[in-house]
């Protein structure tokens, strides 16, 4: 049982309604267009749970076998930090979930195209295997981008541009440049959810050198970039809004009363450690935002 807690632990569920958030806003809009389809749909959401899961235990070990996480994070401690997880045992865990992973990639890709569209198919198992590769070299090995101020970017081409935009090729097989608004939108939503993490680790990822845009910027830079984010997050989908959804615009203003909040969190916070709620308040606004996004427009 207590093993069996700690891997739940190492999966961080609650890192996955942000993962999925991407997925969700193309699928709405596939679905305002009649081009959604049911098993693409399962198949995106399962394949970026899966992800997302491969990334939580990779970061696991990575930062556990290099010492970063250690009794001056803070924050909820690691499986490896524990010792209640080995790293052999994590290694073979991120070995299944990358088994995992390609299983549903590719079962997604010949759902979404079948036989008869193979480069297309190519080109998004090639897209499937880089994701892959970024899930597990954001903490692991000595050329980890996590480690190089790297994250912020990557998280906003994942999170963002390759999961909203991904997703809605999956369904129309073909790009609807007006979509770089909402998928800008989730990218830096996401983003903003990993300097919220950078900027509570700040000190304990110095002392372990680790380079983050939150340790380059330092504290109270830092916490301007944060509200950067959120803001030019909220303008962008908000215009989208503003051209696309019309009468339901309401709504997104709505959802947007919590970031604001989040932001004067932010904008009062004095010490790293009072950036931990805010993980959850950003990434589960984040998934609201999405949810609601999308609800719109299955109802235009």
């Amino acid at each position: 049982m207590i093993n069996l807690q700690a891997w739940i632990s190492a999966c961080r569920l609650r890192t996955l309604p942000l993962s999925v958030s991407g997925a969700i806003v193309g699928s709405g809009i596939a679905y305002s267009r009649d081009l959604f389809d049911g098993s693409i749909f399962l198949l995106t959401i399962l394949t970026t749970l899966s992800l997302q899961i491969l990334s939580n235990l990779a970061n696991d070990y990575g930062d556990g076998v290099k010492g970063t996480d250690n009794e001056r994070r803070i924050g909820p401690e690691r499986a490896l930090q524990s010792g209640k997880i080995s790293p052999k045992q994590m290694r073979n865990a991120i070995v299944f979930n990358v088994i995992l992973c390609l299983i549903l990639v590719t079962s997604l890709i010949y759902s979404a195209f079948g036989s008869d569209q193979f480069l297309t198919s190519i080109v998004f198992i090639i897209l499937g295997v880089l994701a892959i590769i970024a899930a597990i070299k954001y903490t692991v090995g000595a050329s980890a981008y996590g480690y190089k101020a790297l994250g912020d970017v990557m998280v906003f081409l994942f999170f963002g541009w390759l999961s909203v935009l991904g997703t809605y090729f999956l369904y129309s097989k073909q790009i609807d440049f007006l979509m770089v608004f909402p998928a800008s939108s989730i990218g830096l939503l996401s983003a903003g959810v990993l300097n919220l993490n950078n900027m509570r680790d700040i000190e304990s990822d110095r002392l372990s050198n680790k380079q983050t845009l939150a340790g380059y910027f330092g504290f109270k830079k830092a916490k301007l970039y944060q509200q950067l984010l959120i803001g030019v997050a909220m303008l962008l989908i908000g215009f989208y809004s503003f051209l696309i959804l019309k009468n339901s615009m309401y709504l997104i203003l709505i959802v947007f009363v919590p970031f604001i909040v989040h932001m004067n969190s932010v904008r009062k916070s004095k010490a790293p450690i009072e950036f931990d709620p805010q993980l959850k308040v950003l990434a589960l606004s984040t998934f609201l935002l999405a949810t609601v996004f999308s609800i719109c427009h299955i109802l235009i």
